[in-house]
C-alpha cells in the first residue's frame, strides 16, 4: 500500500529543494562594485560604448554611472577637479575608470589606487589623481602590467581605455584580488599637478579661473568661500572684483534670481567655490573668460 503521507511530504521537498538552493548563498554572484566612468572621448563615435561593453564583458551586470565625457581634450586639470568632485556622492567602495590621456602609449604608467575612503581608481599615472589624494588621502598603488587584467595580447597603443583602464576596472569590480594586478609603487612619487591655490593677504584675495560650470559659463574660482569670508563682504554688497587687470563689479548674492535678468553676480557654487555668473546668461562667452584668468578682490573698504 502507498504511503500517500511519505509521497505528499517527498513532493514538497522536491519542490522546496531549488528555492532552497536559489536562496543559498553559495549559488547567488557576488554583488558587483559600482564603476564611475570618465572620459574626453565625447560621445561622437563608438568609443564610450566599446569601453562599457569591455567592462560588460568582464563583469557582467556591472552597474556604470557615467560622470562626463566631456572633458576638455587632454585637460587634467578639469577631470581632476570633476574626479574629486563627483567622488564623495558615490559608495565607498566604489570603482573609478578616468581615460584622460595625453600620454597614451608613453612611458607613463596604468595604475590602481586606493583611498583612504576604500574607493578605487583606475588612470594614468598623470596627475588626475591630485585632488582626490588632497581630499580622502591614497593609502596604495599598483602598476598595471598583468595581462590577464587586460583585454588580451593584441593591445592598442593608442586606446588604453579599451584594452588596460576598463578590464582593469571591470576585475575589480567583481571582486578580484587587485593586488595580482601588479607592482606596488609608492604613493609619494604619484605624479601630481602643480595647481595653483588661491592666497589671502593684507589687501584682498588673489585667485584664478579653474574653468566654468558645465554650459552656463559660470566662471569657477579656486578661492573658497570661507577665503572669500574674510574679505569683509557681506551679501548684497557690491565687490569690486578685477580679472586680468579690468573691473568686473559684481553684487555678492546667494543665487541667480537675486539680480535682474542679464546682471552679473558673485556667488558660492554648490562645491563651496566662489563663481561669477550672468542671471540667464554666459560670463564666459560674454566678457571673453576662462581657465586661467587671473582675479584678483581686494578686502572691503572701511566705512
Amino acid at each position: 500500500m502507498v504511503n500517500r503521507r511519505a509521497l505528499a511530504l517527498s513532493a514538497l521537498l522536491i519542490l522546496a529543494a531549488p528555492a532552497a538552493l536559489a536562496q543559498s548563498p553559495a549559488q547567488a554572484p557576488p554583488p558587483t562594485r559600482l564603476i564611475g566612468f570618465m572620459t574626453d572621448f565625447d560621445v561622437k563615435d563608438d568609443a564610450v560604448a566599446i569601453c562599457k561593453a569591455v567592462m560588460e564583458g568582464v563583469a557582467p551586470g556591472v552597474r556604470v554611472i557615467d560622470i562626463t565625457h566631456a572633458v576638455e581634450p587632454y585637460n587634467v586639470a578639469e577631470a581632476a577637479r570633476f574626479l574629486a568632485g563627483s567622488a564623495p556622492y558615490f559608495p565607498a567602495d566604489a570603482v573609478f575608470v578616468a581615460v584622460v590621456d595625453p600620454g597614451v602609449g608613453s612611458a607613463r604608467k596604468a595604475i590602481i589606487a586606493h583611498s583612504a575612503r576604500g574607493q578605487f581608481f583606475v588612470l594614468p599615472d598623470n596627475g588626475l589623481l591630485t585632488l582626490v589624494q588632497d581630499q580622502d588621502g591614497i593609502v596604495a598603488a599598483r602598476e598595471i602590467v598583468n595581462p590577464a587584467w587586460m583585454i588580451g595580447a593584441k593591445r592598442s597603443s593608442t586606446f588604453h581605455g579599451r584594452d588596460i583602464f576598463s578590464p582593469a576596472a571591470a576585475h575589480l569590480a567583481r571582486g578580484d584580488d587587485w593586488t595580482t594586478a601588479g607592482p606596488a609603487l609608492d604613493v609619494a612619487k604619484l605624479v601630481r599637478l602643480a595647481l595653483k591655490t588661491a592666497t589671502v593677504g593684507a589687501e584682498g584675495a588673489r585667485a584664478q579661473a579653474i574653468g566654468t560650470d558645465g554650459p552656463y559659463g559660470n566662471l569657477i574660482l579656486n578661492l573658497t568661500g570661507a577665503q572669500f569670508a574674510t574679505l569683509g563682504y557681506g551679501l548684497g554688497d557690491a565687490v569690486p572684483v578685477v580679472i586680468d587687470g579690468k573691473p568686473y563689479p559684481a553684487p555678492f548674492v546667494k543665487t541667480f534670481s537675486d539680480v535682474p535678468v542679464g546682471r552679473p553676480l558673485l556667488y558660492i557654487d554648490s562645491r563651496g567655490r566662489m563663481a561669477l555668473g550672468i542671471n540667464q546668461g554666459n560670463f564666459a562667452q560674454t566678457y571673453k573668460l576662462g581657465e586661467g584668468a587671473a582675479v584678483v578682490i581686494p578686502k572691503k573698504a572701511a566705512p
